[in-house]
């Protein structure tokens, strides 16, 4: 299906940009894999396109003051073959290589797949178990936002009308941490039915802490924070894990449709958190 008819822009700066999402109907582009798809269905018909690719600077991957600055238009693929990536946060590398296919990969973001929030979408859950801010831009000035509560519900995030994604800041893996991605996808689309980060740190032979992020269960991705508690001083072994993930779906509207079943989604979720856990600890080791 063809698109409604729509005008197009594309500002070299993000005030520019900001002027022209005065526009009620405009919607910024990046990548467009989220976007132009539901265009293409009528889903969303926006009359302006706002596309904030030509703007300068705004496509780069550092290492500074513990953190990973990662700009609005850094691709998937500049990610994924980031050297800095691999060295701060290497489970960040791993699971952008689950994103998609290469296409996808080659323009796609991971500020664009934020702010999208796509309840399947990998890159969520390894941004909440990395843990960190988003830095948005609107009229009246920068502001950070945590990425803790910066999903609120399916398709929406803490960003307002107006505001772009100019960075996104991930906290680099602790040392001595270890950190891992499980998915189980759709194998035609390669979204999440569900999709387990979890970042650990060991003390002995038990955890001292865990973060995780969950996609694919509920309407948006989530930390599990009472697995997260009760995975502190537990043995890193299959049963203590097995017994202290029961609860990851706990109080989740587990979402299902033909692709899974809610039952099933929860049953995915406690698997994959066990193997996540897990492995993370064993590259603790």
């Amino acid at each position: 299906m063809f698109p409604a008819k729509f005008a197009y822009a594309a500002p070299t700066s993000l005030q520019e940009a900001l002027g022209l999402l005065n526009d009620p109907e405009a919607k910024i582009i990046a990548g467009g894999h989220s976007l132009l798809p539901l265009m293409k269905l009528r889903l969303a018909q926006p009359s302006l396109l706002v596309d904030i690719g030509r703007i300068p600077g705004l496509s780069y991957v550092r290492r500074e003051d513990g953190v990973l600055a990662i700009g609005a238009m850094t691709t998937y693929r500049q990610i994924e073959q980031s050297s800095e990536v691999h060295q701060a946060a290497p489970v960040l590398a791993e699971a952008t290589h689950e994103v998609g296919d290469p296409q996808v990969r080659a323009k796609g973001t991971l500020a664009g797949a934020l702010a999208h929030a796509d309840p399947a979408g990998d890159l969520p859950a390894v941004a909440l178990a990395l843990g960190g801010v988003v830095k948005a831009v609107g009229s009246s000035g920068e502001r950070e936002l945590d990425l803790d509560s910066f999903f609120v519900d399916m398709l929406t995030t803490a960003l307002q009308e107006k505001e772009i994604i100019r960075e996104v800041r991930l906290r680099v893996q602790p040392a001595g941490a270890g950190a891992a991605y499980q998915k189980f996808d759709q194998p035609a689309s390669h979204y999440a039915l569900t999709g387990v980060c979890a970042v650990v740190t060991l003390s002995g032979g038990s955890i001292a802490t865990a973060r995780i992020g969950v996609t694919g269960v509920g309407p948006k991705a989530y930390r599990p924070t009472a697995v997260e508690q009760a995975l502190a001083g537990k043995p890193a072994e299959e049963e203590a894990v097995k017994a202290a993930v029961q609860t990851v779906a706990d109080g989740i509207d587990v979402q299902g449709d033909i692709h899974a079943s809610p039952e099933y989604r929860a049953h995915l979720a406690r698997v994959l958190t066990r193997r996540a856990v897990l492995e993370a600890a064993q590259r603790a080791r």
